[in-house]
């Protein structure tokens, strides 16, 4: 059955907008124009559960329950980088690089940047990688030709050449959910030192886990820059990859994300959903 996550995004934006009342099935499969069987055999292909039990997974109460962990080894968290579990789900090793001042100098002039767009359960990307590593990784919302514009805006002087390249392919892979083999991702991205130093300590956190500005602080050793902390998180230039998706409030609110709340509370339920669904054989 084939799966347009846009309604997906909006069936998670509706809820949010009446949870006071707590929406039927019946309800939300209304408000998408489709009926409650459709749209419950479509969640659950998409997400591998019912659309109710995935809900769960957005609460305030269990995000906060997931917080409270200090370590990553509870069974939602099972799902860890550089592996492999019976799910299928691959997470391979992520290194990141920040850019040297002369590749970042100018607008990026003298850079040849190839880019390829992938699928996604979340929508479609827009991936771009130099020689070294992928560089820039978005959702492409406003279209593909948008999605080019954004990426030129982001490397002004660069040369942008739609083109597989060893990096670009990888990732797409990993998104396409077929990382099999992949065992590590090269990231090669225009950053100052705290940003590199925030995303590295990021992309330690497992699929299936979360965690907060505040205790990314922590891991840093530095836990009184959670707003520093947050504004490195919020300029993350690599979506899903370096996962800013698993960073929430310490209150367990969700929060915002660059590509839209809903996507944001879409990927957490669904990667929640998916180790859950496999903790016996990680």
């Amino acid at each position: 059955m084939d799966c347009n996550f846009e309604q997906i995004a909006e069936a998670i934006r509706y809820v949010e907008a009446n949870k006071p009342r707590q929406p039927s099935l019946a309800e939300v499969a209304s408000h998408l124009g489709l009926s409650q069987l459709y749209f419950q055999h479509m969640f659950t292909a998409w997400a591998g559960i019912s659309f109710n039990r995935f809900l769960e997974f957005l609460s305030v109460g269990y995000a906060k329950r997931v917080v409270e962990e200090e370590n990553f080894s509870r069974p939602v968290a099972a799902c860890t980088t550089g592996s492999s579990c019976a799910c299928g789900l691959h997470a391979p090793v992520v290194h990141i690089d920040g850019m040297t001042p002369d590749e970042c100098r100018g607008g990026a002039a003298g850079l040849q940047l190839h880019y390829v767009f992938s699928q996604s359960p979340f929508g479609e990307l827009i991936v771009a990688s130099t020689g070294k590593g992928v560089c820039y990784a978005a959702f492409a919302d406003g279209g593909r030709e948008a999605a080019i514009r954004s990426l030129q805006a982001a490397f002004p002087l660069a040369t942008l050449q739609e083109h597989p390249d060893v990096h670009n392919t990888c990732a797409a892979r990993i998104f396409q959910l077929d990382g099999t083999g992949v065992d590590e991702v090269r990231l090669h991205l225009k950053a100052t030192p705290f940003q590199v130093k925030v995303w590295k300590e990021l992309v330690e956190v497992p699929v299936g886990h979360l965690t907060t500005y505040l205790q990314l602080a922590h891991s840093i050793g530095n836990a009184r820059a959670s707003r520093a902390v947050g504004r490195a998180v919020a300029c993350n230039p690599v979506a899903l990859l370096i996962p800013c998706h698993r960073v929430i409030h310490s209150s367990g609110r969700i929060g915002n994300y660059h590509w839209g709340p809903e996507r944001k509370a879409a990927i957490i339920g669904w990667e929640a959903a998916l180790c859950t669904s496999c903790t016996t054989g990680c």
